[in-house]
């Protein structure tokens, strides 16, 4: 699908260091499908700062920001809603007559699969690794009313990650007791660590419940095992897909159904399978 473009079209971007076009494909192929007269292109900036002022200078509506620029351009913008203020941390800054207001719909889209996967907020959790993500997953994490313990080997992030949430640190040992098992780390992804499996058979075994936030494949070695050991999981599509949907909504006002987000998602890995 293919949007005719004017001079009336909306623009949105994303900010990203090594653009994807998973992006691209989502969000275009829902204004196509929604008679949106917007347009939505990757970029990959030289310099920051000139690209947000870009944002307000050419008003364009929206940019998603990807690493490295998450925390880079707080000070470049207005104002952030509660939940990029929570972790410090941009994903999606929408313009509004010229003011840039930033948002984190990673956060967004954990907080909802938590609800939705009706997650018991009493269970305790053992979640891999201390990245950007992990600030967004923990965060999430706690605000629904869960603790637990960070792993990961990261002598700085680990223990900062930890103690910012009131949780634990581990560097490599998983709490016997930990019965949610989220992995935030590239373990079981394409390119990176693809037989990776981010917890053991054991650690599975013990659990209720298996999160994992790699997305590209979406049936990770942890999600397969989740599935051969009778657990059920939330696997990394389902974050990609509401994140990328709340940027949608937050661009143009309007939330596509479950089964529009469902068709524009495999719209965009359709691509992404092929590259990969």
């Amino acid at each position: 699908m293919v949007n005719y473009v004017d001079r009336e079209t909306t623009l949105c971007i994303s900010l990203a260091a090594r653009p994807s076009n998973h992006g691209v494909r989502f969000h275009n192929w829902l204004y196509a499908e929604l008679g949106l007269n917007y347009l939505y292109k990757a970029v990959a900036p030289t310099d920051i700062t000139a690209a947000v002022a870009g944002i307000r200078g050419l008003d364009i509506r929206g940019a998603g920001v990807s690493m490295p620029y998450k925390q880079d351009v707080i000070p470049l913008i207005d104002a952030l809603d509660p939940s990029a203020e929570r972790i410090n941390a941009v994903n999606t800054i929408v313009n509004t007559d010229g003011e840039l207001v930033g948002y984190n719909t990673d956060y967004v889209a954990v907080a909802s699969l938590l609800r939705s996967h009706g997650v018991d907020p009493s269970l305790p959790v053992a979640v891999r690794g201390s990245g950007g993500m992990a600030n967004a997953v923990v965060a999430a994490l706690a605000d629904h009313g869960m603790s637990g313990t960070v792993v990961a080997r990261n002598a700085e992030t680990g223990p900062a990650l930890a103690e910012r949430y009131g949780w634990d640190w581990s560097p490599e040992e998983v709490p016997a007791g930990a019965r949610l098992l989220v992995n935030v780390t590239p373990l079981g992804m394409t390119g990176l660590a693809p037989e990776a499996q981010a917890f053991s058979d054991a650690e599975i075994t013990a659990a209720d419940i298996i999160f994992d936030v790699v997305a590209y494949p979406v049936r990770t070695p942890l999600i397969a095992a989740a599935e051969r050991l009778g657990r059920p999981s939330i696997n990394g599509g389902e974050v990609v897909a509401l994140q990328a949907a709340e940027q949608f909504a937050l661009y143009t006002g309007v939330r596509p159904t479950p089964e529009q987000v469902e068709a524009a998602e495999a719209f965009a890995n359709e691509e992404t399978a092929e590259n990969i």
